[in-house]
């Protein structure tokens, strides 16, 4: 086979892309990724051998963090920017070993390479079925796909000025783990639960670091129709290059909306200041396909959720930052203090027509912990009355399958006395039904971003000491998530460590599962895939 890659949802036939990767990346650009994660191992083991202290390494902690997001799917699919990225790391890497003996050290962190050629000659042979034994394989992949999800949360927050060292020291101890070959599957299974701490406590900081620049969301309605003026539309994660992005086109008559996953921006009071924050435009990130010809101006991705455009007019208006890279879109670079000019991008805005409205209308959401929690007596009360009989947590990821209707017709048929916990892009499959309010407590509370997928193991967590219960279990809560990408992955096994038992995952079980692990999974934590919308509901409401 020419590639092997397993860690998307909508991996072909959900066992493996192994021509073209269904995200759109070619051999090319899978190889150099395999080989980029390979050298990351080897960075790592001489860290964790050397004893190299990570406070001492500023600069290799956020190029691994970058490095690590690069490899999301959807990310990067520019191989000059990754090969370029792999000999920076192996540059590293080399200054670095000369601390440790390199009799002590694995392939990963001595191997060499001098052009593309010898890269790619070097990949095929380092991929993720270079390990044999299957359920080693599934494990050391699942750490690796918590191990990305958590760099690129941490990546946020460093973006914002927030770290915890503790965080990269796990990184690198992780990573160099996966190369150990003495270690059993219950070692690894060991290790996954420890990623998944790892994962609460890099999502507790990426918290903080959003709430302390730009305030706690507030329940805020958006507004999703258009406005006459030329504009911008951002996609991705980082509120840092939005907020950027919004400094420099005030007062320049162009208006910037959020597209996907950057909807969440606008529950931030920080940037409720900016009168050209027009709205939000389009549906989940699959649907850009469309929506970017209608839209008419740039669109500036700040991290993953790129999709291969159809034409290169559509090539021409796009623009890429941070992790992310396309061939033949123009990649916005920081300076050393941080800041990126966007003067092209407005530039070229107000030489293109304003979007073309595709709906109307306002969505409503902003209900991340500190403002549920300060609406936690009306919760409450509406619990013990009875009014709410149940919380779903519906949150992950959206995708292109026919099969992921399933979580529109779920949340169709949920009984009236049920609310939807969600954050990630999969609330766009619900998030413009009408489905009510219970008391004047909206029937769909959208925490945010996958991120702040956090938000609701909070509120879950303050609920469980409200109702005195000593067990997360217990609270009247079911949860039915959704995944894609290994952002979703890091928020499952954080959700593992929290304790959290029988959670439902769709719209298919992960391809990288062996069946030996997936069965630990079943008997130890209780985790199912999805059934029938009827059926399901019908479990979730007796359970």
């Amino acid at each position: 086979m020419s590639m092997f890659c397993y860690q998307c949802q909508e991996t072909a036939g959900g066992k493996g892309c192994t021509v073209r990767g269904v995200c759109g990346k070619n051999e090319e650009v899978a190889k150099l990724q395999d080989l980029l994660i390979y050298t990351l191992k080897g960075i790592s083991q001489i860290v964790v051998k050397g004893k190299i202290d990570v406070k001492k390494i500023d600069e290799t902690n956020y190029e691994v963090l970058s490095s690590l997001f690069m490899t999301i799917t959807n990310a990067n699919f520019d191989e000059g920017s990754i090969e370029k990225q792999i000999m920076k790391m192996i540059a590293i890497r080399d200054k670095l070993s000369s601390s440790v003996s390199s009799a002590d050290l694995h392939d990963a962190a001595t191997f060499k390479v001098t052009s593309r050629e010898s890269m790619l000659e070097k990949a095929a042979s380092i991929g993720v079925l270079a390990t044999a034994n299957e359920d080693v394989r599934s494990l050391r992949e699942m750490i690796t796909y918590g191990l990305k999800g958590i760099a690129a949360y941490a990546e946020h927050a460093k973006n914002i000025g927030k770290e915890d060292l503790e965080i990269n020291a796990f990184i690198y101890e992780a990573l160099a783990a996966t190369l150990d070959d003495s270690l059993t599957a219950d070692d690894l299974v060991a290790l996954t639960l420890k990623t998944g701490e790892h994962g609460v406590k890099v999502m507790a900081l990426l918290d903080e670091a959003n709430t302390s620049r730009f305030g706690n969301p507030e329940i805020t309605e958006v507004n999703i129709g258009v406005r006459k003026n030329p504009a911008i539309l951002i996609s991705g994660h980082d509120l840092t290059d939005l907020e950027q992005l919004l400094e420099q086109t005030k007062g320049t008559g162009v208006d910037v909306y959020t597209h996907s996953e950057m909807l969440p921006a606008h529950y931030y009071p920080a940037f409720k200041k900016y009168d050209n924050f027009a709205g939000n435009y389009g549906n989940a990130w699959w649907k850009q396909l469309d929506e970017f010809v209608s839209f008419h101006g740039p669109i500036l991705f700040t991290t993953n959720c790129i999709v291969p455009p159809r034409s290169e007019e559509v090539r021409g208006r796009i623009f890429t930052t941070g992790s992310t890279g396309y061939p033949g879109c123009k990649h916005i670079v920081a300076d050393e203090n941080g800041k990126k000019d966007f003067s092209e991008i407005i530039a070229l805005a107000k030489t293109l027509p304003a979007p073309d409205e595709i709906e109307t209308g306002s969505i409503v959401g902003g209900f991340a912990h500190n403002q549920v929690i300060a609406l936690a007596d009306k919760v409450v009360d509406a619990v013990k009355s009875g009014a709410i009989k149940k919380f779903f947590v519906m949150a992950g990821c959206d995708g292109r399958m026919k099969s992921r209707g399933y979580y529109t017709e779920f949340a169709e048929k949920l009984p009236k006395d049920t609310v939807i916990l969600t954050a990630g892009c999969a609330k766009y499959r619900y998030n413009k039904l009408k489905l009510g309010d219970i008391g004047g407590i909206p029937r769909v509370l959208d925490a945010g971003q996958c991120n702040d997928s956090y938000s609701l193991a909070v509120i879950a967590l303050k609920l469980k000491e409200v109702f005195g219960l000593d067990d997360i279990n217990k609270l009247p809560i079911a949860f039915n998530i959704a995944w894609y990408e290994q952002k979703a992955v890091i928020v499952l096994l954080a959700l593992l460590y929290l304790g959290v038992k029988n959670i439902h995952l769709g719209p298919t079980l992960p391809g990288f599962l062996s069946p030996n692990v997936a069965n630990v999974l079943v008997e130890k934590f209780g985790i199912a895939g999805v059934g029938t919308v009827d059926d399901d509901i019908e479990l979730f409401m007796n359970a």
